[in-house]
């Protein structure tokens, strides 16, 4: 089942959707069904529904260097010992659809970097593998937008990684898939820059949530993204696009 926030009438609504994504339909929710158990209020066509972030998570969780592309980088600084998760800032998520504005004092290259992200929907604590795989509401994409010069020069990620819009996350939560059976592909422009397993993972998402347990709660509406395999240049005028099989595709203009 897919679910996904939308604006209707100027509010933000959840919605379960049916269809696709220029013939779907909405079915407006009486509320979250990420924490609830929401009835369908009105159906309305999905087209022409503004899109938002599938859902604005109340911690924002996020994991670096986790393929195996990158495993001899991750050995070199070593985090490849034990799953690792860090954070990101909820003011840089934006939608499907919504532009990734390039801060007018960039330099350096700015990368997009497309991610498998896992929705929380039970809390988690102290959790085994079985409770981890049980807390995971459904799966989004996201697009880990980068700047190097301010990730390599800066003391903290606040430019480089958490600059608004810097987040790309959407179009929507898929619940009935398995994530490490899909296949990631970043297109730039229509052309494919990159393509990897998803599930080609150092950690895969459960180990990550069980690591991590240990030390933090993990509530409903939180979100793990869970790393690239590969990062892509985009600069203004780009139109980039994170499709994972099985999900969906995430598209965002860069200006």
């Amino acid at each position: 089942m897919r679910y996904t926030r939308v604006v209707h009438h100027g509010r933000p609504r959840w919605a379960r959707l049916e269809g696709g994504a220029q013939d779907g339909v909405a079915h407006l929710l009486s509320g979250s069904p990420v924490d609830g158990d929401p009835v369908d209020v009105a159906t309305v066509p999905l087209d022409g529904l503004g899109r938002l972030p599938p859902v604005v998570p109340g911690v924002f969780y996020a994991v670096g260097l986790n393929y195996r592309a990158h495993l001899d980088r991750a050995r070199e600084l070593g985090l490849a010992g034990r799953p690792e998760v860090g954070y990101r800032a909820s003011n840089a998520l934006v939608g499907d659809g919504a532009a990734i504005r390039v801060p007018p004092d960039l330099t350096g290259q700015l990368e997009a970097e497309g991610e498998l992200v896992a929705v929380i929907g039970a809390p988690l604590r102290r959790a085994s593998r079985e409770q981890a795989r049980a807390a995971v509401f459904g799966w989004t994409i996201g697009n880990d937008v980068s700047a190097r010069d301010w990730q390599r020069t800066d003391s903290s990620l606040l430019r480089a990684k958490n600059s608004d819009t810097f987040k790309p996350m959407g179009p929507w939560i898929e619940t009935d898939v398995d994530p490490m059976a899909q296949t990631t592909t970043v297109r730039v422009n229509g052309v494919p820059a990159a393509s990897f397993a998803t599930g080609d993972m150092i950690f895969d998402p459960w180990e990550h949530l069980v690591e991590a347990s240990r030390y933090v709660t993990f509530h409903p509406g939180d979100v793990l993204w869970l790393g690239t395999g590969a990062a892509c240049p985009i600069t203004a005028g780009d139109v980039v696009e994170v499709e994972i099989t099985g999900i969906g595709t995430l598209t965002n203009p860069v200006e």
